[in-house]
């Protein structure tokens, strides 16, 4: 049985406690915000803040903010390498999305100072509150490791 913060047996894929997922997800400002769309799924890069236990981003009007607000529950992840260590880590939040309503709310959501990469009119404030922070962290493989006789064998040409 593998614990939170221990090597699971014959790998070196590290289990994060959850304190450590959230460090993490502080420490960067874009994930992937995975919703479910009509009959599928969808994934959308998105700016994002933590706020006390939650995860903030701002968006406007379409299928993202649709989606998000709908009751099928939604995910992030966000992920990192450091290039030196060639140690990369991966945070997982599933929960629901909220939109930021309350007057109150939307001013200390303002004071995230929340910038999208996109241009246009973003004026939505979403939170999602996690049920579910997982994370992993590992060493990097070289891609060396992967090769194969077959990578270099002849193929069929696209004709």
């Amino acid at each position: 049985m593998n614990t939170p913060g221990t090597n699971k047996p014959n790998s070196a894929t590290e289990i994060l406690e959850v304190n450590e997922c959230w460090e993490l997800l502080r420490g960067v400002s874009v994930g992937r915000l995975a919703v479910w769309v009509d009959d599928h799924p969808d994934i959308f890069p998105v700016n994002y803040k933590v706020d006390h236990g939650s995860l903030v981003f701002r968006t406007g009007e379409g299928t993202k903010l649709h989606a998000a607000l709908s009751d099928t529950p939604v995910a992030i992840e966000a992920d990192g390498v450091n290039p030196d260590t060639g140690v990369a880590w991966s945070v997982v939040a599933k929960g629901r999305a909220s939109a930021v309503k309350l007057t109150q709310d939307v001013l200390d959501t303002i004071g995230l100072l929340l910038f999208p990469w996109e241009a246009g009119q973003k004026d939505q404030f979403i939170r999602i509150t996690p049920n579910s922070v997982t994370g992993r962290r590992f060493k990097v493989t070289p891609p060396a490791t992967w090769w194969t006789p077959l990578d270099d064998a002849p193929t069929a040409s696209a004709e």
